[in-house]
């Protein structure tokens, strides 16, 4: 029997949703003249590249957004940049959805080779089904579901357009 796929956030909720976000980001950062974004592959990376536009919209910060390469079958596989130096930077580590925190833990644990000046995590859905200790400090929308449950991230263009519950 195939699962029911439910909508639970359509564009008009998302784009209210992320631009609610980046005035999150701003508040919280804007003692700071630069901001690094850091996305998640996949679905981190296209929530990161439309945080920093609606940032650079809304506030003077100069936004700098990465990836971050995830092997998410075999963590903790994670690629940084070589030539990338986040010393005395603040950081947002980006992604589309948290459930357990086990990407983003290892995520954030390849991060800390660097003395970065301020490293928060911005999600668009939290599941809040935390097996590992972290906190999302910018948070889209919070979900309660099952833990057999899977929450999917529509994109298209580089666009989110859909958020789904399976």
């Amino acid at each position: 029997m195939k699962k029911k796929r439910v909508l639970i956030l359509e564009q008009e909720r998302i784009a209210y949703k992320l631009r609610r976000m980046a005035y999150e980001i701003w508040e919280k950062n804007s003692d700071e003249q630069e901001i690094i974004l850091i996305g998640i592959d996949g679905g981190g990376s296209i929530l990161a590249e439309n945080l920093s536009a609606l940032v650079k919209e809304i506030s003077p910060l100069k936004v700098i957004t990465l990836p971050l390469k995830v092997n998410k079958k075999k963590l903790p596989g994670t690629a940084i940049d070589p030539g990338m130096n986040l010393d005395g930077r603040t950081v947002v580590l980006v992604d589309d959805v948290v459930s357990s925190g086990k990407t983003i833990f290892y995520c954030l644990n390849s991060l800390l080779c660097f003395d970065m000046k301020k490293l928060m995590v911005a999600v668009l859905v939290d599941r809040k089904h935390k097996s590992f200790p972290i906190a999302s400090d910018i948070v889209g929308h919070t979900i309660a579901t099952t833990l057999q449950d899977h929450i999917e991230v529509e994109t298209e263009d580089k666009k989110i357009v859909a958020v789904y519950l399976e």
